[in-house]
This record gives structure tokens, C-alpha cells and sequence, in this order.
């Protein structure tokens, strides 16, 4: 079984890499160039209608038949539930992976995003939105703090949770959040770095990391109404 990888290199790709790098799942990446536009072809759009990666193909699925799966957080449990790692059976303990898991999707994600778009991308500098979005990446890190004070990894042990959390925490890390003001999460952040599977997971696509800034094309292919005339 060697599960195809539909991604480019940001957080919400890198949650699947760390996945597969951490369960010794075979893969192989499929560059999905967001700049360029690849995202609304349309052959990936049949495998991603939210023409948005990560996706991945299973070739085999349920019933030895290939699979197609789209969003991230249903990427990590599909690939936990057919491995067997990394999502406890126990139901208890499966809620509270879920809960982390989609407390991540609904939020962490959404919220650091953003604050990422008016701080580094927004054509104008929007000082409300920027104190919003920032405000709020402060707040998820804070009750992630908490959750963390209590326990080594986010729902007990080493779970789909972390895997999902950690890309968008390292990134706030980077550029919103202190991590003097937040030991816990500080402490878990170097411990999943120091994880090879992380560490391997984090690195897939390094050269197409963009290091410059946008170029007009790219920046209306990825926030633009170049969006809505291509679909």
C-alpha cells in the first residue's frame, strides 16, 4: 500500500506527512501547486470538490477499492481507524482525541490562518483585524496551555490531536506567540520537534516553500476572485 499525498507545504499538509512518517505508512507526495492554480484542476478537484489540499488516494480502500478522502482532520482519522494507531478504541479516550482533533478545524486552524493573512498578506495593514485574529491565536494557545498542564501530549497519549495541532502551533510560535508566556505548550512543542517522524513529516516539500513575497498572480489565485473564475 503506498497512499498518495496530494499537498503543498503548509500546516494543514504537513498533519498528514507527520501521519504517515510516524505510522510507516508508505507514500508518495503529489505536488499541488496553490500559487499556480493546481488546486482547480480538474482532475483534483474530483478527488477535493473544496478544491483545497490535503488530499489523499488510497488504493486500497474499503472493500480492496481505491479511496479518495479530503480534508485534513478526516484524512487523520481515516488513516488512524485503517492502521490502527494513533486513535484509541476505547470510546472515552476516542472522544477526547476528537474533541482535541476538531477543536483544532474549528478554531486553531481558522484563527492562526487568519491572523497569518493580515500580518503577512493583506495588501493594506488592517490594525483591527490584526489585533483580532492575533488576540485569538493568544487565546487557543492559553487553553492549549492548560489542557498541556496536565498532561504530556494533548489527549493523554500521542494521538491524531497532536499531529494536528502541532504544524499550526509551530507556526504561531514562529510569529504570534511568545512561548515564554505559555511553558506547556513550549515544553510539547520541543517534544514532538525532537520525534523523527515530526521532524521528517515537517520537512516534504521544503523547496517549494515560497520565501519571497507573492507575486499578483499568486496572490489572487489564493485569495482573490481568481478563485471564483476558476472553478
Amino acid at each position: 500500500m503506498t497512499i498518495d499525498l496530494y499537498a503543498w507545504p503548509t500546516p494543514n499538509a504537513y498533519k498528514i506527512s507527520i501521519f504517515l512518517e510516524e505510522a510507516g505508512v508508505p507514500y508518495r507526495v503529489l505536488p499541488v501547486d496553490i500559487g499556480r492554480g493546481d488546486q482547480f484542476a480538474p482532475d483534483f478537484l474530483a478527488i477535493s470538490p473544496n478544491n483545497r489540499m490535503p488530499a489523499i488516494v488510497d488504493p486500497e480502500g474499503p472493500g480492496a477499492t481505491p479511496i479518495s478522502v479530503f480534508e485534513s482532520g478526516a484524512i487523520l482519522v481515516y488513516l488512524a481507524e485503517k492502521v490502527g494507531q494513533f486513535l484509541p478504541a476505547d470510546a472515552r479516550s476516542r472522544v477526547r482525541v476528537l474533541e482535541w482533533l476538531f477543536w483544532q478545524m474549528a478554531g486553531v486552524g481558522p484563527m492562526i490562518g487568519q491572523a497569518g493573512h493580515f500580518v503577512r498578506y493583506a495588501p493594506e495593514k488592517i490594525p483591527y483585524a490584526i489585533e483580532r485574529y492575533t488576540n485569538e491565536a493568544k487565546r487557543l494557545t492559553q487553553v492549549l496551555d492548560r489542557q498541556l498542564g496536565g498532561h504530556d501530549f494533548v489527549a493523554g497519549d500521542y494521538s491524531i490531536a497532536d499531529m494536528a495541532i502541532y504544524p499550526w502551533m509551530h507556526l504561531a510560535a514562529k510569529a504570534y506567540v511568545t512561548l515564554g508566556e505559555y511553558p506547556n505548550v513550549d515544553r510539547w512543542l520541543r517534544a514532538l520537534a525532537a520525534r523523527p517522524g515530526v521532524a521528517r513529516g515537517m520537512a516534504i516539500m521544503q523547496e517549494q516553500r515560497i520565501r519571497r513575497p507573492l507575486t499578483d498572480e499568486e496572490r489572487a489565485m489564493l485569495f482573490g476572485k481568481a478563485q471564483l473564475e476558476r472553478r
